[in-house]
């Protein structure tokens, strides 16, 4: 029977498998259940060690590359990728080691590699944290990278890598009118831009102010979509994409009619239960957003996209893409922008926003919306928010938000956002 800690690094093996060998991403499996039967500690610490192991990965194979003559099979390549990063942070080195003996000895079809795990990771353990150090900031894969260059400079894009690398802090979104979220959170830090920030914050649901409902988890890029739409109370508000709930809760706070709309039930239940959490109040509809049909003063429109912008919390998405769904995902952005157009009433407004990094799925998009529409104007005085640095605003009337930007905060979420008006 495997010790806590021994069963936490066997899950975080399993997902480094899944990634890197299945190509699916994190997120599908812990939905299907792959740390269900974990304590809720040790769930929490296997995903940290799988998130941590992946953003790490290339310093991890260059270290491990100097002590190998031929890879070994993907499992015991990832208990050493694992091991490398845990020793390179600081961890025991005895415990770390017999850990990783263990989970490859219990493996019948890997038992005869135990020897070499033990080797190589003693040698890490030696040598390995200096080196490790040293080593630059892993690098995106060519598939995405090229495309990021071109778009924003070699240096610009090492930045971003740099805060993937990093991780992300934790950012809440205080529900306006409830009091005491600063105050329960001392350690919390009030970014400009609204949002609270905490660094090594644990385990979300034993904060105080979580069952009060005083606050919600949203990074403080997701968190400025509602802002720039600045909702006002008493109007009609489709969230169009709206799961997992963070900008619906937003627009509920701020006392509107708001309409939750997304086509997957299963997602829509987090929201639900924020909802009840919170008690704040939406009319949550389960649809496909290219069938419903409405008649709103105002829409928000976080429509599907690459995720580009969130390595930083999610470093699995590089490994479990490649690109190839861009075309899709660009085609649909434009269907959604043009069917929630037209569910938009004279004077009303619109803002459209994607969590990614990509010119395609944010600024080309406004920049063929404004072509194709001819009652579409931009706002970009809806985009002069507290905060939000006037250097963001793009050519065409954005906002550009990249992992690179408040490197001394500790980064944001890379973000699309622009705020479009219908002509009276």
């Amino acid at each position: 029977m495997d010790d806590s800690a021994t069963a936490a690094r066997r899950s975080a093996i399993y997902l480094l498998d899944q990634v890197l060998g299945e190509e699916r991403l994190l997120s599908e499996c812990l939905a299907a259940g792959a740390l269900d039967r974990l304590e809720p500690a040790d769930r929490a610490r296997a995903q940290r060690l799988a998130l941590d192991t992946l953003r790490g990965l290339e310093r991890s194979d260059r270290l491990l590359a100097k002590h190998l003559k031929r890879m070994p099979p993907l499992t015991v390549r990832n208990a050493l990728r694992l091991g490398t990063m845990e020793l390179c942070h600081g961890a025991a080195a005895h415990g770390v080691v017999n850990a990783m003996v263990e989970i490859v000895g219990r493996n019948r079809r890997l038992s005869h590699l135990k020897g070499l795990v033990n080797a190589v990771l003693r040698k890490i353990a030696a040598d390995g944290p200096e080196a490790w150090a040293a080593l630059r900031a892993p690098r995106l894969p060519k598939w995405l990278r090229s495309p990021l260059v071109a778009a924003w400079g070699g240096p610009a894009v090492a930045a971003m890598e740099t805060a993937h690398l990093a991780g992300a802090p934790l950012d809440i979104t205080p529900r306006p009118g409830a009091e005491g979220a600063e105050t329960a959170l001392p350690q919390a830090e009030a970014l400009p831009t609204g949002s609270l920030r905490l660094v090594d914050a644990g385990q979300v649901s034993t904060l105080p102010g979580y069952d009060q409902g005083t606050w919600w988890v949203q990074d403080a890029a997701a968190a400025l979509p509602a802002r720039v739409l600045a909702p006002a109370p008493g109007e009609t508000i489709l969230d169009m994409c709206a799961a997992p709930g963070g900008k619906t809760l937003q627009l509920a706070a701020a006392g509107a009619d708001v309409t939750a709309l997304d086509i997957s039930d299963a997602r829509l239940n987090r929201l639900r239960e924020n909802l009840s959490r919170t008690g704040l109040q939406a009319r949550v509809v389960v649809s496909d957003a290219l069938e419903h049909a409405g008649h709103y003063d105002a829409i928000l429109l976080d429509a599907p996209c690459s995720a580009t912008g969130t390595i930083r919390r999610h470093p699995d998405l590089p490994f479990a893409k490649d690109g190839s769904d861009f075309g899709g995902l660009i085609e649909l952005q434009t269907q959604m922008l043009l069917h929630a157009w037209a569910q938009l009433k004279p004077g009303g407004r619109l803002v459209y926003c994607t969590c990614s990094l990509l010119p395609d799925e944010g600024e080309v998009q406004i920049e063929e919306a404004l072509d194709i529409l001819p009652d579409a104007r931009i706002d970009r005085d809806a985009l002069r928010l507290p905060g939000v640095d006037p250097e963001w605003i793009t050519e065409e009337g954005g906002l550009r938000l990249r992992p690179d930007y408040w490197p001394e905060r500790g980064g944001m979420d890379g973000f699309y956002i622009a705020c479009l008006r219908k002509t009276p």
